[in-house]
């Protein structure tokens, strides 16, 4: 018969086998583990991301009827300020590890109450939407680097009149975004660098104590310089999207950042007539540079193309991601849910959700965000208010007989002026169709703030410059006297069968010159009279010609004038058009309608 301490130790013998045995199936079991298996063994982390693209400050009362969530689901009726602000906040209620951003294209938008105050509306609208980081859109840039900066920091800089650092509705002067914007491809062309950082963390809540990070990495379309709005001949430039992207991928990796999330402002859709939520044979940029983007790239987000579509497309290793577009104005909010394993933070794609939401009208306003709204609403009488210059007669579009117009010739006397003040230009030119109403010396009806031959700030400042040149910069680019010469015969052109069109082009003050309306086209100019300044334009001098951006990029001049896309050392001034004939007009108290004597028929 045993002793007692001996069947002690008889059990003690066998209770340490069975826990060797038990720790040896243990370790072999870890050493096998998938990704899949982590995630059944270990709650995974929540991440749910909450985006909208193209906002362009629309803020208020601003609705449209879009196609349903799929197609043959009845239209909705969406948008507006204030219903998007309690849309954002519904959806990222009790939720921890929620980020909000935007795909870029926030301002430089159309509404009076924005655009009026160039857009610092906009920027205290996001503020108070809990926006958390943005990525650089084309309209970002539309009156340069210095005016993304003043959005970003509130310098107060970037416009030539310092018209900038309203008061906002608590108050308070502009002090900028409390947000970031990002871009890897806005390149400074002076170092060759990404003028922003190209990348971020966001660090989440681990649910046991610690952090795990989430990178995102952003990208602007390279098209930005081919807008009308954003053309940047000289001192910023745009790289290749892809290559941007995943270099920065792959500094992320390097630090050990294993969730990415790409938010790309260039775009993509589908066939029309499809819902918001559909993938219907998509199409566009994005679709082929999802094939190219990184495989560690969890989910592409996107803007740009004002789309609708929703998508799960194969990355490269042929592991399907979310691809999206959220549309425009506020109407759709996309929200992306991830799950990341809490060991290794990497993204479980199986239980990757995405989800564009309407932004439907038929829940309660936000109050701040209708405070916001009716603050900016109520500053535009203000505003309209506001004496810019005066005229001593009607200063219209209306062409003589050879084509001058009274108008043309201001803008065109407007350009240079303009293009002078930061710069330097021996003339001014208005291209054809680019002014859209009159200034007229009697009041307008019904505003008791205008007076006769008194411009108030929307005639001038918004009203006058057609729709694509409002935001379109005023540029400087150097011809030969030849090409200049080349570029006023451009006036004449003829058609297959053999008609003429003649398309007039405003020249300013200092420059006058005579043609043959009889002689054969391209040869119309008389040689010899096209003087500047008085002197006679000679074949080989450079001569510095500012106008609107649009006669300098090819796929917006106008077609026969050619000779300004390939002028030389193209830059822009601070001046937008509008700018630059609201400028002139307070420059130039009492303006009469100039003389029409500068282009006549010999």
């Amino acid at each position: 018969m045993q002793s007692l301490g001996s069947d002690r130790r008889t059990v003690h013998r066998v209770l340490w086998r069975l826990l060797a045995l038990i720790a040896g199936v243990v370790m072999a079991g870890t050493a096998a583990v998938t990704p899949a298996a982590a995630d059944e063994r270990h709650d995974p982390v929540d991440v749910q991301l909450v985006s909208l693209t193209d906002f362009h400050g629309y803020l208020g009362e601003y609705g449209a009827t879009i196609v349903g969530s799929h197609r043959g689901d009845p239209a909705v009726r969406v948008g507006g300020g204030s219903y998007l602000a309690t849309h954002v906040k519904r959806l990222r209620e009790g939720r921890d590890n929620s980020l909000l951003f935007s795909v870029g294209d926030d301002f430089s938008g159309w509404p009076d109450e924005t655009e009026w105050f160039w857009n610092e509306p906009t920027i205290e609208y996001l503020n108070a939407l809990g926006l958390q980081f943005s990525t650089v859109g084309n309209h970002e840039m539309d009156r340069g680097f210095a005016f993304l900066r003043h959005m970003r920091e509130g310098t107060c800089e970037g416009r030539p009149d310092r018209d900038l650092c309203f008061r906002d509705s608590s108050g308070q002067r502009f002090a900028g975004a409390d947000y970031e914007y990002y871009s890897a491809n806005l390149l400074d062309r002076s170092t060759g660098l990404p003028a922003l950082k190209p990348y971020h963390v966001q660090q989440v809540d681990d649910g046991r104590g610690g952090t795990l990070p989430v990178g995102f990495v952003h990208a602007t379309t390279a098209l930005t310089s081919g807008e009308p709005m954003s053309y940047t001949p000289s001192g910023y430039s745009y790289g290749d999207e892809v290559k941007a992207i995943n270099r920065s991928v792959e500094r992320l990796r390097a630090r050990g950042v294993r969730a990415i999330v790409a938010v790309v402002h260039e775009g993509f859709s589908q066939q029309n007539g499809n819902g918001h939520n559909d993938c219907v044979d998509p199409f566009g940029p994005v679709v082929d540079y999802n094939r190219a983007i990184s495989p560690a790239v969890d989910a592409i987000v996107t803007g740009h193309w004002h789309a609708t579509v929703n998508c799960m497309l194969p990355d490269p290793a042929g592991n399907p991601r979310p691809v999206v577009e959220a549309g425009n104005h506020g109407h759709l909010v996309n929200e992306i849910n991830l799950k990341l394993d809490p060991r290794t933070g990497e993204v479980l794609r199986q239980h990757t959700t995405s989800v564009n939401h309407a932004v439907t009208q038929d829940v309660p306003r936000d109050a701040e965000a209708d405070r916001i709204a009716a603050y900016w609403r109520g500053k535009l009488g203000e505003r309209a208010a506001k004496p810019i210059g005066s005229i001593t007669g009607d200063i219209t579009r209306a062409r003589d007989a050879e084509g001058e117009s009274a108008l043309y010739d201001v803008a065109a006397d407007a350009y240079r002026w303009a293009a002078d003040r930061d710069g330097r230009a021996d003339l001014g030119l208005a291209m054809p169709d680019t002014l859209r109403r009159d200034l007229t010396y009697a009041p307008a009806p019904g505003n008791s703030a205008d007076a006769p031959g008194r411009v108030l700030f929307p005639e001038a400042a918004v009203g006058t410059v057609a729709d694509s040149g409002i935001g379109v910069g005023v540029v400087r680019g150097t011809l030969t006297g030849r090409e200049l010469v080349a570029l006023l015969e451009s006036q004449w052109q003829s058609a297959p069968d053999w008609s003429v069109t003649f398309r007039p082009v405003a020249v300013s003050g200092n420059v006058s010159y005579r043609f043959d309306a009889d002689g054969p086209v391209g040869e119309r100019i008389e040689r010899g009279s096209v003087r500047i300044d008085g002197r006679r334009v000679a074949d080989g001098r450079k001569y510095r010609v500012a106008t609107l951006a649009t006669a300098f990029m090819e796929q917006r001049a106008l077609p026969g004038f050619e000779e300004l896309v390939g002028a030389r050392d193209q830059d822009r001034s601070a001046y937008m058009g509008g700018d630059a004939l609201w400028h002139y007009l307070s420059a130039h108290p009492r303006l009469a309608p100039p003389a029409l004597d500068r282009a006549r028929a010999s």
